[in-house]
């Protein structure tokens, strides 16, 4: 006697998992909103540095070709040095200077800033006094800039006038400034500066 099968009841899909308690399902809106900012804080966290790297080598490119530009410049140039340069080299003109001039050599060993002016009486004290010296430290009759530097820039330090000169020395890798003044009018000295910094 055979023994019928017995039936099974049908298979039913289990129902999807519930989503956990306090949150609802994602809304198709919700979720591409999400992709969105995502990529956006990509681009963000790329694009942003990348294009600050851009502009910076493009004025690196343009301050380089203007230091080619002012060192292809041969001699002194009839203007106050940035007050950048002042600053590296420790070289504090006085604001009410006039007939100021500089020029800049520079390679791998050292750089030279050459500055000269005119001023009052007060005006080189306060410049000396900046620079670290002070009026008694002028040795009188001496010319303490070389006659390489002198060369370099065409300055004559003929002995009819009144020199008195100072030198700054200070701790490296700061720069040593040869000064030498032209007190032959003490009221309008002139001032013949050789800043040397070796980087």
């Amino acid at each position: 006697m055979t023994l019928p099968h017995p039936t099974l009841p049908p298979q039913q899909s289990a129902p999807p998992p519930e989503p956990p308690a306090g949150r609802l399902p994602e809304g198709r809106g919700h979720m591409l909103r999400r992709r969105v900012l995502t990529l956006l804080t990509i681009v963000l966290l790329i694009g942003v540095p990348a294009g600050y790297l851009v502009i910076s080598a493009g004025q690196s490119r343009d301050s380089g070709r203007d230091k080619e530009r002012e060192s292809s410049v041969v001699g002194l140039q009839d203007n106050r040095p940035s007050q950048m340069k002042r600053r590296v080299f420790e070289i504090p003109v006085p604001s009410d200077a006039w007939n100021v001039a500089y020029y800049e050599t520079s390679n791998w060993k050292t750089s030279r800033l050459y500055v000269q002016f005119t001023t009052t009486a007060g005006g080189l004290d306060t410049f000396l006094h900046d620079s670290g010296a002070a009026r008694s430290a002028l040795k009188p009759g001496e010319v303490t800039v070389s006659d390489r530097d002198a060369d370099i820039v065409g300055w004559n330090f003929t002995p009819d006038r009144g020199w008195s000169g100072a030198t700054v020395k200070r701790e490296r890798p700061r720069p040593t400034s040869d000064i030498t003044v032209d007190l032959t009018d003490p009221a309008f000295p002139r001032v013949y500066v050789v800043s040397t910094t070796s980087p």
